[in-house]
C-alpha cells in the first residue's frame, strides 16, 4: 500500500498493511512565512516518514486577520505574544465582519499549502488546521475570559460575530481544498472542554458555527475533528460530519478510543500521550503506548498519533519510535 491508500483504507475501516501514523508540532521561528512553514512541515514529514501530514501553522493567524497584533518569542522556544488585542468588549464585536479568505494571513497560509502540495505531488494526504470560530474570537481577545463574559452580557452580538467568523472560515476551508489539502483538521481548542463550557453552552455558541464550516468542505475525504483538553465534549459532538475524530484518548477524563469507535462508527486517531514519555525521551514507553492503542482498536479505523501537538523539544528518537511501532505490530 502507498500512504494515500493506507490512510483511505484506515478511514473506511478496510484492512491495512500497517496502521498509518503521524505527528506534528510547531516550529515557532519558521512558521511566520509561507516558505518557512512549508519547509518545516515537509522536513518533519521526510525525517519521520509519516503517512499523512497535519500542517501546524502559528495559532495566531486567524486573529491577525481581524487586526490583533502578535510578536514572535525572542528565542523561538514559545509561541507568539499578544501585543494588541482585536476584541476587548462588546463594541469590538460590531467590527468583526466577514473577510476575504484569500488575502492577508489567510492568503499566506494558502500559499504555504500550495508549496506543500507542489512538493508532495499526491504522495501523502495533508490537512490544514482550522480553529473553531469560538477559538478565533478568544485569540483576538488574548484568552477565553473576555469571550465568556460576552456570552453573558451580549450573547446576540457575540453570535453575530461568530457568524461572521464562520462565514469566513467556511470560504477559507474551501480554499484550502483548492490549494491541495485533503481536508481540514478542525480544532475546538480550549472550548472543547467541560471545564470551560457546558454541553448546553457549546450547543448554542459552538455547534452552529462548527457545522457551518464543516458543511463547506463536506466533500473532502479526510476531515478530522480535534476535541482538545481534559473532560472534553467529544461525546456530544459525535454526529459531526467528519471522517475521523482525534483527541487525548490517554486522558482518563476523556472517552477511550474503543468507546468512540463503537458509538460513532467513524475512524479515530491518537492513542499516545503528547506529553509524558514522548517528551521525556522514554522510547520504550512510547512503543508500549503505541502497541496498546493498536491492540485496543484492533488496528482498524485507526490512525496512530499523539493526542495533540508535540513540543519542539520532543526527542527525535521518540518520534521515530512512534513510527517504528506501526512496523512491529501486525494488524
Amino acid at each position: 500500500m502507498d500512504k494515500s491508500q493506507r490512510v483511505q483504507a484506515a478511514l473506511a475501516g478496510l484492512p491495512v498493511d500497517r496502521v498509518p501514523v503521524s505527528a506534528w508540532g510547531h516550529d515557532f521561528r519558521r512558521e511566520w512565512s509561507p516558505q518557512g512553514l512549508a519547509e518545516a512541515t515537509l522536513e518533519a514529514y521526510q525525517s519521520y516518514d509519516w503517512d499523512f501530514v497535519k500542517v501546524n501553522p502559528r495559532a495566531t493567524y486567524y486573529a491577525e486577520a481581524w487586526g490583533a497584533r502578535f510578536e514572535p518569542s525572542a528565542d523561538g522556544s514559545e509561541g507568539p505574544r499578544l501585543v494588541e488585542p482585536a476584541l476587548r468588549d462588546e463594541a469590538d464585536l460590531e467590527r468583526i465582519r466577514p473577510l476575504d479568505p484569500r488575502q492577508g494571513p489567510f492568503g499566506e497560509q494558502l500559499e504555504a499549502l500550495r508549496l506543500i502540495a507542489r512538493r508532495l505531488r499526491g504522495e501523502a494526504p495533508f490537512l490544514q488546521t482550522v480553529f473553531a470560530p469560538l477559538a478565533v474570537l478568544s485569540r483576538m481577545a488574548g484568552g477565553p475570559e473576555t469571550v465568556k463574559g460576552l456570552m453573558a452580557r451580549a450573547p446576540a452580538a457575540l453570535e453575530r460575530a461568530l457568524g461572521a467568523v464562520a462565514v469566513t472560515l467556511a470560504e477559507y476551508a474551501r480554499a484550502c481544498l483548492e490549494a491541495g489539502a485533503s481536508g481540514i483538521f478542525y480544532a475546538t481548542v480550549e472550548w472543547g472542554s467541560r471545564d470551560l463550557l457546558s454541553p448546553q453552552e457549546y450547543a448554542r455558541f459552538g455547534r452552529p458555527y462548527d457545522l457551518r464550516v464543516l458543511a463547506a468542505v463536506a466533500e473532502a475525504p479526510f476531515n478530522v475533528l480535534h476535541v482538545c483538553r481534559s473532560r472534553n465534549l467529544l461525546l456530544w459532538l459525535l454526529d459531526y460530519p467528519v471522517a475521523c475524530f482525534h483527541w487525548a484518548a490517554h486522558d482518563p477524563s476523556n472517552p477511550s478510543l474503543a468507546e468512540v469507535q463503537a458509538r460513532s462508527g467513524v475512524a479515530v486517531a491518537g492513542g499516545v500521550a503528547h506529553e509524558g514519555a514522548l517528551v521525556e525521551g522514554d522510547e520504550q514507553r512510547v512503543l508500549a503506548e503505541a502497541r496498546e492503542a493498536i491492540a485496543r482498536t484492533g488496528g482498524r479505523r485507526f490512525l496512530l498519533a499523539p493526542g495533540c501537538s508535540v513540543p519542539p523539544t520532543t526527542p527525535a528518537g521518540c518520534l521515530r519510535a512512534l513510527r517504528r511501532a506501526t512496523e512491529e505490530v501486525a494488524v
